[in-house]
């Protein structure tokens, strides 16, 4: 299988699992932090449904709208938006970008309290293949060197793969489900359901 084809199945799969937290009948209004339009246009379950509202919230300063969803600047750790003010909230590989524990720690908590089901996913730390470089144990290299690699692949982002035990203690009220590939945890995702 294609690399691209291998990242489209393990997205399909990971959609399914998001899929269950959608409720069958009647609206829902989906927030997803660090997401782009792309993402759910690929996503014929959801996207253009007069029923189902996604705002995308960025740090991409161009706002606009399309179809059923909207694109909205703001940032993951403080959102500024009230509680419970959708049903779930969603994010894909975001919260390692984020920066440190301590901005981990706010977009996790942004995330419990903006609604009562969350779908939380990021790139297990323990996988031996680090998902950004695509090249096997960059994440196990010293913090030195591993960042001269980041600001020469990645000049402008941080990159802090999180371990489980992270993740269960940034989401302690979510279930934590394992993607695997060949028996290893690829990914981690936090889930809640309201």
């Amino acid at each position: 299988m294609k690399p691209h084809n291998l990242s489209n199945h393990f997205r399909q799969q990971r959609m399914r699992k998001f899929l269950e937290l959608v409720p069958a009948e009647g609206g829902v209004r989906i927030l997803d932090l660090g997401g782009t339009p792309e993402y759910w246009r690929a996503l014929p379950a959801l996207y253009g449904l007069p029923n189902v509202e996604i705002t995308i919230l960025n740090l991409d300063r161009r706002e606009r709208a399309d179809q059923n969803l909207a694109v909205r600047y703001g940032d993951a750790c403080a959102t500024g938006l009230p509680d419970n003010s959708f049903d779930i909230v969603h994010s894909n590989s975001v919260i390692e970008h984020v920066g440190d524990w301590t901005r981990m720690e706010a977009m996790a908590g942004e995330v419990r309290r903006l609604a009562p089901s969350y779908f939380v996913q990021t790139p297990n730390y323990w996988f031996p293949v680090e998902p950004h470089y695509k090249m096997p144990f960059v994440q196990f290299l010293p913090a030195l060197l591993r960042n001269r690699i980041r600001d020469a692949v990645f000049p402008n982002d941080s990159i802090e793969l999180l371990r489980p035990g992270q993740m269960r203690s940034l989401f302690p009220d979510a279930a934590l489900w394992r993607e695997r590939v060949a028996g290893l945890t690829k990914s981690l995702v936090a889930i809640r359901a309201g």
